[in-house]
């Protein structure tokens, strides 16, 4: 870290006044600070922590007009060649720390008393600093609301291709806001979408919360899922069954066309390769289940001839292999 450039961090140029600096630090400051992060998973919150000390780093040296001059003159290194001017110390410890009144950086808002250090002092402790002169505990920037949680039903066409779907709710002020929602493709029921800063207001300067959306699938009168297959059962006639057929078939992806072999028994499973549910990474199957549907209108001549047709091929038994 102690080779990287200052500015570059805090994303100024070399000629920036004072009031620049600040701007930037504070910009930063609430973009990487560690409480501002408390849901994120571990790695997305060290991510953060070690940009935010870079950030604390920086901005410690540049806005001393006598740390800036040397830094300006020998770099990062300016302390371990002989041109510490703080006497020896680092630029984070003891009485070489600078006054920083953290609160300033979140509007003010936040103040906890004796007991409000919270993880302003943590990350003062781990980059080796006393916390600010004068014995000032660090204030903890205000905490936003708990989650709002609310509840959709979607479209089974909606889960697998994605899409948009319209979201109505009361506030706790009883004021009713519609908001459209964005569906990932391929999401699974009961799964939840976190929208950032749209749930309830905090106390004043407390950032807004957030709004958790559990997302439920409607049934399809055709088509299930498991995992990322899509499962039909296709009804075939009996002739189809008999002498094979052409079928088209309507896909999330296009209709297509299924080839039925001939002979085929009901119970047929035909896999149609990445005609499934898709991710950004991944594709499904689709299977198809055949199953022969007999006419319910057959006459007694119908009967008769399968009757017939049956006895020419008596010694085919579609139950031999059946055992307790």
């Amino acid at each position: 870290m102690a080779e990287e450039d200052y500015y570059k961090i805090l994303g100024v140029a070399k000629s920036a006044s004072s009031e620049e600096l600040q701007k930037a630090y504070r910009k930063l400051a609430r973009k990487y600070h560690p409480d501002l992060h408390a849901d994120s998973d571990e790695k997305e919150k060290q991510r953060a922590k070690q940009e935010f000390q870079k950030v604390q780093q920086a901005y410690d040296v540049l806005s001393d007009p006598k740390k800036r001059k040397m830094y300006d003159q020998m770099g990062p290194g300016f302390d371990q060649m002989g041109g510490n001017p703080f006497g020896g110390q680092s630029p984070f410890g003891g009485a070489g720390g600078m006054d920083i009144d953290l609160a300033s950086i979140f509007g003010g808002a936040g103040r906890g008393g004796a007991g409000g250090g919270g993880g302003f002092e943590q990350i003062f402790r781990q980059m080796g600093g006393q916390g600010p002169r004068g014995g000032r505990r660090p204030q903890q920037p205000p905490q936003p609301p708990k989650p709002m949680e609310e509840e959709i039903t979607i479209p089974f066409a909606v889960a697998i291709k994605g899409g948009e779907h319209q979201l109505s709710f009361q506030r706790s002020n009883g004021i009713v806001e519609s908001i459209n929602v964005k569906i990932p493709a391929g999401i699974e029921n009961e799964k939840k979408i976190r929208l950032r800063g749209q749930g309830a207001r905090g106390y004043e300067g407390a950032p807004r919360g957030d709004l958790l959306i559990k997302v439920k699938v409607a049934q399809h009168p055709n088509f299930s899922r498991n995992g990322l297959n899509l499962l039909i059962k296709l009804p075939i006639t009996l002739l189809e069954a008999a002498e094979g057929a052409k079928i088209d078939l309507p896909t999330p992806h296009g209709t297509i066309t299924l080839t039925v072999p001939p002979a085929t028994s009901s119970g047929k499973s035909l896999r149609l390769k990445g005609m499934g549910v898709h991710t950004k990474d991944r594709k499904g199957d689709l299977i198809a289940e055949l199953q022969i549907v007999v006419p319910e209108d057959l006459t007694d001549e119908d009967v008769e001839l399968i009757r017939k047709f049956q006895q020419q091929h008596s010694d085919e038994d579609p139950r031999r292999g059946i055992n307790w």
